[in-house]
């Protein structure tokens, strides 16, 4: 195993232990209750998975932008919930068990949906596009799907372990993920702040101002749902963005350094709003 494949699969395999992590320390999170309000379901993925590819080529097809800005927006908005999200989302006010649920329901959709929007995508812009569902599910079962139930289970069944262990386990995820991803950001740092030009911040800070008003208007009038929703929307999956992309343009090698770009200027834009939710109190309807 080369170098790059080593560092990938430690990247998925803290991206895995972060998810686990969450479900252990959800006590008494259930995600079926996130499906007590189907019309609050329908709104999400109608916010990840329609609102934003919308903005995204409406972006592609009406502006100048360079060709590696727009691949990346329009592969980021048709990929689902990052497996580093749903601390973010409760440590902000998400419910949790709103949070589970929705990571559940998009990873599933994401299966079927990533590779029917690349092929709608594809002949928008007049090309022939295909992603076999096995590559997004490849990523977001082991990654999302798998941990997700095990963390459940272990806290149903084992509560005083899950309480022990969740901790540590996130802990460490946060550790190799930072051990993985710092030497991929250092190799591509030069390519990445080749991509920092005026527009292409713009493009990106507006991108993910609209997923984060998007999914704050679609969250309902809970508090907790508003601010986990619009986290999901806002936020994209890296894993499955790059997979597409090294089926649907194996040989680019312009639009990595855009994703790893957006992914630091996406935790940025989004603090203040998540400094703003943290500061309302999720007990009282604030909003």
């Amino acid at each position: 195993m080369n170098i790059a494949r080593l560092i990938g699969l430690a990247i998925n395999v803290s991206m895995a232990l972060m998810v686990l992590s969450v479900a252990l320390s959800a006590a008494g999170a259930r995600p079926r209750e996130a499906f007590r309000n189907p019309g609050l379901l329908v709104r999400a993925l109608a916010a990840m998975f329609v609102v934003m590819p919308v903005i995204a080529v409406l972006i592609a097809r009406n502006s100048g932008l360079n060709r590696a800005l727009l691949v990346a927006l329009l592969l980021l908005a048709l990929s689902p919930v990052p497996p580093v999200l749903p601390s973010k989302q409760i440590k902000a006010g998400g419910g949790a068990a709103f949070v589970l649920g929705l990571f559940v329901v998009s990873a599933v959709a994401a299966i079927l949906i990533v590779p029917a929007g690349v092929t709608l995508i594809g002949r928008l812009f007049d090309r022939n596009l295909e992603v076999p569902f096995s590559v997004t599910g490849a990523i977001v079962g082991p990654s999302v799907l798998l941990p997700v139930v095990a963390g459940l289970l272990i806290a149903r069944f084992a509560p005083a372990l899950a309480a022990r262990v969740a901790r540590p386990i996130s802990t460490f995820a946060g550790i190799l993920l930072l051990a993985a991803f710092v030497p991929v950001l250092w190799t591509a740092w030069p390519a990445v702040v080749a991509q920092m030009t005026n527009f292409t911040l713009v493009a990106i800070v507006g991108f993910v101002a609209v997923g984060l008003l998007t999914g704050h208007l679609l969250g309902g009038p809970d508090p907790e749902t508003r601010t986990a929703l619009a986290l999901a929307t806002a936020t994209r999956h890296p894993g499955v963005t790059l997979a597409v992309l090294g089926v649907v343009e194996p040989a680019n090698r312009e639009v990595m350094p855009v994703i790893l770009l957006y992914l630091l200027v996406g935790m940025i834009a989004s603090a203040p709003y998540i400094a703003w939710r943290k500061s309302r109190d999720p007990g009282g309807k604030k909003g």
